[in-house]
C-alpha cells in the first residue's frame, strides 16, 4: 500500500489555463486525494461570479480535499509598511479560504527580506500563525533555494525553532533543497509532525544547480533527485501526509490536462514507492 497522500498543485495544469472548478474535477478524475488552488485562480474565479459556497460544494462533490492554497503575501519584508499591508493581505485571504474549508497557507519568504534576521522571521511568523490560528488556516513555513534569506531547511528549522510555536510546519520541496544547497540527507533530521506538506518533483543535471529555473522541473522519476532515498527518509520521520505534484512547465506536448495529471501520478506513485522493493 502507497504511504503517503496524494495532491496536485494547480500550477502543474496552468499550460492548459482551466478555472479552479476544472482543476478540481481534474485533478479528482485522475485519482488525486487532495488539491492544492493558488489564491490569484480563486480571486479570478470568484470576481466572475463564482462564490465560496459554490467552490466548496465542487470540493465536496469531487470527495477531493482542498489541502493548501499558493498565496504571496509579504508577511516578512523588511519595510514595516509592507509588511503591515501584507499582514492585512494575509488576513483576507485566510478568510475566504477558510470557507471554503482549506486547511493551509503556504508562507514563503516573499518580497524584501535579504535585511531580515531569521529572529525577526520568527516573530513575523508567530504573528502569521497567531493570525491564521484565529481564522481556521494554518501557515506552513516555506523556504525557496534562490531567496536571499530562508533559502535552506537548517534555516526553516531555525526559524520555527525561535518561534515558540510547538506544532508549526514547513512545507518541503526537493527543488528548493536543490537550488538552495540543502543536502537531503537533512531530511532524516526531521519529525515527520513538523512538515505540513511535501511538494513533489524532479530536476534534469542541466541546466547547473546555479542556472536551473522553475520552467526545468519534470516529473518525478525524469531526473536526477534521490527520489527513492527522500521518500524513505520522508517515512522514517514518521510522514504519512500529503505528496504534492508541483510543476511549472510551459507546455506537455501532446498530452491533455487530465493526461499530464494521470501521468503524473502514475510517476508520483511509482517513484516514491521504488524503495520499497
Amino acid at each position: 500500500m502507497f504511504p503517503f497522500k496524494t495532491a496536485l498543485n494547480a500550477s502543474t495544469l496552468f499550460p492548459f489555463t482551466r478555472d479552479v472548478e476544472r482543476q478540481i474535477t481534474i485533478a479528482s478524475e485522475a485519482g488525486y486525494q487532495g488539491i492544492e488552488l493558488w489564491v490569484e485562480d480563486i480571486q479570478t474565479y470568484l470576481s466572475q461570479g463564482g462564490t465560496t459556497d459554490l467552490l466548496c460544494s465542487k470540493l465536496d462533490e469531487a470527495r477531493i480535499e482542498l489541502v493548501n492554497a499558493i498565496a504571496f503575501f509579504p508577511w516578512a519584508d523588511a519595510n514595516d509598511e509592507v509588511r503591515k499591508m501584507g499582514m492585512q493581505q494575509a488576513k483576507e485571504e485566510m478568510q475566504f479560504l477558510a470557507e471554503i474549508g482549506c486547511k493551509a497557507v503556504a508562507a514563503p519568504p516573499i518580497g524584501s527580506v535579504e535585511a531580515v534576521t531569521l529572529e525577526q522571521f520568527a516573530n513575523y511568523f508567530s504573528e502569521l500563525f497567531e493570525l491564521g490560528d484565529k481564522l481556521g488556516v494554518e501557515p506552513y513555513l516555506e523556504f525557496w533555494g534562490r531567496a536571499k534569506k530562508l533559502s535552506t531547511l537548517k534555516e526553516a528549522q531555525e526559524v520555527l525553532s525561535r518561534s515558540g510555536i510547538p506544532n508549526a510546519k514547513m512545507l518541503l520541496d526537493p527543488f528548493h533543497m536543490y537550488t538552495g544547497g540543502s543536502p537531503f540527507e537533512e531530511l532524516g533530521n526531521l519529525e515527520g509532525s513538523r512538515i505540513g506538506l511535501f511538494h513533489v518533483n524532479d530536476y534534469p543535471d542541466i541546466p547547473t544547480r546555479e542556472m536551473i529555473g522553475d520552467d526545468s522541473r519534470v516529473f518525478p522519476g525524469e531526473g536526477v533527485a534521490p527520489t527513492s532515498r527522500i521518500a524513505e527518509l520522508l517515512l522514517a520521520s514518521g510522514y504519512h501526509g500529503y505528496l504534492s505534484l508541483e510543476l511549472f512547465q510551459g507546455s506537455y506536448g501532446s498530452r491533455s490536462a487530465a493526461e499530464t495529471a494521470s501521468y503524473g501520478l502514475h510517476t508520483l506513485k511509482q517513484n516514491y514507492s521504488n524503495y520499497l522493493t
